[in-house]
């Protein structure tokens, strides 16, 4: 059984007992957060695709922790101007386990 679920601008095929790093979402660590925004469901064969939503699906899965990503360097150079730009970026995620699919 996998469904596949929407968080974050980004689609995320999840099956139960499935870890993963998704956009940073507002939940404590070691509650439960339900994902509404389920695109399809399939079980043993039984393919429900939503349009765009499956009516009364919803993934559930415990916040295991937060964090920040490795960081990125965004580097501006403009050449025969004497300029340049150094900044750097850690993006912030959620790491969450997938309890059930429902």
């Amino acid at each position: 059984m996998y469904a596949v679920i929407k968080t974050g601008g980004k689609q995320y095929q999840v099956k139960e007992g499935d870890i993963l790093k998704v956009e940073k979402l507002n939940a404590e660590v070691g509650s439960s957060y339900d994902f509404e925004e389920v695109l399809l469901v399939s079980n043993e064969g039984d393919l429900k695709v939503g349009s765009p939503l499956v009516d009364g699906a919803k993934v559930s899965a415990e916040v295991l922790e937060h964090g920040k990503g490795k960081k990125i360097v965004v580097f501006k150079y403009r050449p025969k101007k004497g300029s340049q730009t150094k900044q750097g970026h850690r993006q912030p995620y959620t790491r969450v386990r997938i309890n059930s699919i429902g």
